[in-house]
C-alpha cells in the first residue's frame, strides 16, 4: 500500500466522520454537474443540486478497490452496516485504513448510506469464514460488533485523485457544512477515478 500523503489523510479523515459533530454538517453523494475550481457543483441521489463553496487550500482524493481476502486482525477498517433480518449486521461497504491512521474516527455512530445504517470504524480482533466471511471490530475500549461482509460488498482502501478527475458526471462524496447563508462549503472533496466509486 501506498504511503499516505495529506490527501489521503483527507479522505481517511471524511471516512471517519471527524468534524460533523457541527449540527449544520452533511455529507453530499451524488455526481459532479460542474466545477470551477473553488465551486462545485453536485447532482444528488435525489436529483437535486448541490453547490458547495470550495475552501482555500482544499483537497481531493480518491479511491481503490481492495479484496475482502486483504482484511485480517489487527487491520482498522470503517464499515456502513445495517441490521440484518436474522440478527447481527451486514456491511454495506467496508475502507480499509493504512496502518499510520489505526484509530481515526473510532466508535460506532449513526450513518446515513442507507435507513438505519451506521459507520463503525475498529481494529479486526477476528476474522471468520463460516457461511461468509465476517469481521468483529473492537472499540472504544473494549466494545465489539461483528459485522458481516457479503462477497458483493465494496471493499476499498485509499488513492490519489486530482482536480482533473472532477469532470461531469464522475461520483463524489463530500462532507459539507451549511453555513449561516444557507450556502454549503468544504475542504475535502473524495471523487470516483479509475473505475472505482466512493461507496461510503
Amino acid at each position: 500500500m501506498k504511503p499516505m500523503t495529506s490527501v489521503a489523510l483527507g479522505l481517511a479523515l471524511l471516512v471517519a466522520g471527524t468534524g460533523l459533530a457541527q449540527a449544520d454538517a452533511m455529507r453530499v453523494r451524488g455526481t459532479v454537474v460542474g466545477f470551477d475550481g473553488s465551486l462545485l457543483t453536485v447532482k444528488t441521489r435525489d436529483g437535486s443540486l448541490d453547490a458547495i463553496k470550495l475552501a482555500a487550500g482544499w483537497k481531493v482524493s480518491g479511491v481503490a478497490n481492495a479484496s475482502i481476502k486483504d482484511i485480517k486482525p489487527g487491520d482498522f477498517l470503517g464499515i456502513a452496516s445495517v441490521p440484518k433480518a436474522d440478527g447481527g449486521s451486514g456491511a454495506l461497504e467496508v475502507v480499509i485504513f493504512p496502518a499510520a491512521l489505526k484509530g481515526t474516527g473510532e466508535g460506532d455512530r449513526a450513518w446515513d448510506l442507507q435507513p438505519n445504517s451506521r459507520m463503525t470504524n475498529g481494529t479486526v480482533a477476528d476474522v471468520t469464514d463460516i457461511n461468509g466471511r465476517a469481521v468483529t471490530l473492537t472499540y472504544d475500549n473494549g466494545q465489539t460488533k461483528k459485522i458481516a461482509i457479503p462477497d458483493n460488498t465494496p471493499v476499498v482502501t485509499f488513492a490519489t485523485a486530482t482536480q482533473a478527475d472532477l469532470k461531469p458526471g464522475a461520483t463524489v462524496f463530500v462532507n459539507a457544512e451549511r453555513q449561516g447563508d444557507g450556502t454549503l462549503s468544504s475542504s475535502r472533496v473524495v471523487v470516483g477515478n479509475n473505475g472505482v466509486v466512493p461507496p461510503m
